[in-house]
């Protein structure tokens, strides 16, 4: 379970119970989308002060993020927490209320299903495979790319709801659960390459 470290790694990064806790996985990278989050994130602290994200990998651009965070009066508002082994994201996820993710290149990110099996509600850009498991209404917010209105409307309105928040993650984790499974996704890659092998 995703939350069993709640509380621990939230203390870890300098949360409380009250903060809420929006999160990004991905590299500090070109095309992730960190500067539109930044941007958001200015009309996110303004209505909801005990908001808090967090930045969960390592790259180039992480001194000019940090920089852009600093401009905008960000400063106590954001966690780096560098580069992290592959089996400390479910724990992380754990520790966030909602997941963001903002990339403007991505096939299906692994974050999303990810995400929604850790019964964490999504905002997301509307791009290539978010689609298929950002369900507006559902388990979660689908926003048009680079659109910093929408993307902090969205945050706001799940930061805002915990109900909402609860009911998108639960309904991602049922939904997503089985299908994302690690050995539904390896036993469907490898038909996939079997049968092009054989085509």
């Amino acid at each position: 379970n995703a939350s069993t470290h709640r509380d621990e790694v939230r203390q870890r990064l300098g949360f409380t119970a009250e903060h809420i806790v929006i999160g990004k996985v991905a590299r500090l990278f070109h095309l992730k989308g960190h500067a539109d989050l930044i941007r958001a994130a200015r009309k996110v602290v303004a209505q909801i002060p005990q908001a808090r994200f967090v930045l969960v990998g390592d790259g180039i651009l992480k001194e000019s993020l940090a920089l852009q965070i600093a401009n905008a009066g960000l400063t106590d508002h954001f966690q780096f927490t560098g580069l992290v082994p592959p089996s400390e994201i479910p724990d992380l996820l754990g520790a966030m209320d909602i997941v963001v993710h903002t990339s403007l290149r991505e096939g299906l990110a692994r974050v999303l299903p990810q995400a929604l099996i850790a019964r964490k509600p999504v905002v997301s850009f509307d791009i290539d495979g978010a689609r298929e498991v950002v369900i507006p209404d559902e388990t979660g917010v689908l926003v048009s790319p680079q659109n910093v209105e929408e993307l902090s409307a969205g945050i706001i309105e799940l930061a805002n709801s915990p109900e909402t928040r609860d009911r998108f993650g639960n309904q991602g984790h049922d939904r997503f659960k089985e299908i994302f499974a690690h050995r539904h996704m390896t036993q469907l890659i490898r038909e996939l390459y079997t049968a092009t092998i054989n085509g």
